[in-house]
Formats: C-alpha cells, sequence, structure tokens
C-alpha cells in the first residue's frame, strides 16, 4: 500500500498486533483523486455504524449497513464545524439512509451527502466498496 490510512473507531483497538492502524515510512504523499485506497477491514465496522478514516489530510467517514453494504461521506458536520458524523446514529428517515450528526442531530443522506433539514447543505460523498473483507474509498 501506498498512502497512509489511519482508522479509529469508537471502541477501536489499539497499535498492536490486529491493529486497524496502516503505516508507511517517511511523510505521507499527496493523495491523488479517483484513487482506490483500502482504509479498514469490513470486521472493523460493526454493523449501523461508522469509523474516521484519515485519507491524505482529509477525514472520511465510512459507514456499513446490516447488509454490509459501505458509504463513505466527509467527516466534518457543516453546522458544528466539528469532525464527528462517523459517531452519528445511522438509521433509515423516510426511506433515505442517514447519519445524524451527533452535535445537532441535522440528518445526512448517505448515498448524496444532503442534509435532509436543509436541503442547501451537502457534506462530500467519496464512492466506497468492499473487495475481499477490505473496505476501499475512493478520494
Amino acid at each position: 500500500m501506498n498512502h497512509v490510512a489511519h482508522i479509529g473507531a469508537t471502541g477501536g483497538r489499539g497499535a498492536g498486533e490486529g491493529s486497524a492502524r496502516l503505516y508507511r515510512k517517511g511523510p505521507t504523499p499527496p493523495v491523488p483523486m479517483s484513487e482506490w485506497l483500502a482504509v479498514c477491514r469490513l470486521e472493523d465496522i460493526a454493523p449501523n455504524t461508522g469509523v474516521c478514516a484519515l485519507v491524505g489530510q482529509r477525514q472520511i467517514a465510512v459507514f456499513r449497513l446490516d447488509d454490509d453494504s459501505v458509504f463513505a461521506i466527509e467527516n466534518r458536520d457543516p453546522f458544528s464545524r466539528a469532525n464527528v458524523l462517523s459517531r452519528g446514529i445511522v438509521g433509515d428517515l423516510k426511506g433515505e439512509v442517514v447519519v445524524a450528526s451527533p452535535v445537532y442531530k441535522q440528518h445526512f443522506s448517505l448515498a448524496t451527502g444532503c442534509c435532509l433539514e436543509d436541503p442547501d447543505v451537502r457534506v462530500a460523498v467519496f464512492p466506497a466498496r468492499i473487495e475481499g473483507d477490505a473496505v476501499l474509498v475512493q478520494a
């Protein structure tokens, strides 16, 4: 793997064996857009929760649903300006799969990034997929 992906999960593991942290020697190179990067293993994300992956200098919230589908959005909550969306509650609101911000409780679509309470506000969405046991994000 060419790039660093630091993973932080609620109740996550330390830096020992089986850790969800991947390191590369030397400075972190910039991550070109459109590159698929392995950010963690599927088993590192409990169903219906999220983790935060640091890809280059960007925090990305990666979510796993009950059916093992994965979604990735920007981790920064535009209302509180805190990097917390990965810790939000995942659910379904009127047929839309969403995460509720843990700060002010706005709901963001995991598919589009749109805020359901304020359609003029959105967070970035990143393609995500599973390959083997790895979760990959295109960032």
